[in-house]
């Protein structure tokens, strides 16, 4: 016989809004100093599913290093303008927008160079992960496992663009048309 329960379930919770006490820290969109040699932008837009931007989320990634090798520095909340962590942290602004201060990750034993993204963002009841690849190297692309298990159209919701500064862009839509990949853990 099992005993009755004596506490009603709590009502689930959702991710965000966010306030930047606690998760906001100095040059955490800067995984490499501004400008520095092999420094790019990776920026975006986060869309809701009707396409309107989502001035509230938190997107974070990680990276590995131009070379593919994949970053094992401390450091990544105290940014000292030498070292490649290979985490960043940034805030949306009004307009959904993201952007990062890193190098174009490499490709890796095989597999087609890409940051880890992590997703928080009002209305969410976890964050989503997924990933953002580096177009630089065609071949790595259509070799790489992940990407090589989707369709056309699934693929080219994780494949970053080519700006003509040679920085990457990338926009993230939380579902609806074109929705971007998402990564069960």
């Amino acid at each position: 016989m099992t005993p009755a329960k004596t506490h009603r379930a709590t009502p689930g919770q959702t991710v965000g809004p966010f306030f930047a006490y606690g998760l906001e820290y100095p040059k955490q969109h800067e995984v490499v100093f501004p400008h520095s040699p092999g420094a790019i932008v990776l920026s975006g837009t986060v869309l809701d599913g009707a396409g309107a931007p989502i001035p509230d989320a938190l997107v974070e990634i990680f990276g590995a290093d131009a070379d593919g090798s994949v970053p094992r520095a401390r450091g990544a909340f105290r940014r000292d303008d030498h070292t490649f962590t290979g985490f960043g942290r940034a805030f949306t602004d009004d307009e959904g927008r993201y952007t990062f201060w890193t190098r174009e990750p490499g490709a890796h034993s095989g597999r087609a160079g890409f940051f880890a993204v992590i997703v928080f963002a009002r209305g969410l009841p976890d964050k989503l992960h997924t990933r953002v690849y580096s177009p630089a190297d065609a071949a790595a692309l259509a070799a790489d496992p992940l990407l090589a298990s989707l369709d056309e159209t699934e693929r080219t919701s994780l494949i970053a663009t080519r700006t003509p500064e040679g920085y990457l862009t990338h926009d993230i839509r939380l579902q609806g048309e074109n929705e971007t990949v998402f990564l069960a853990f």
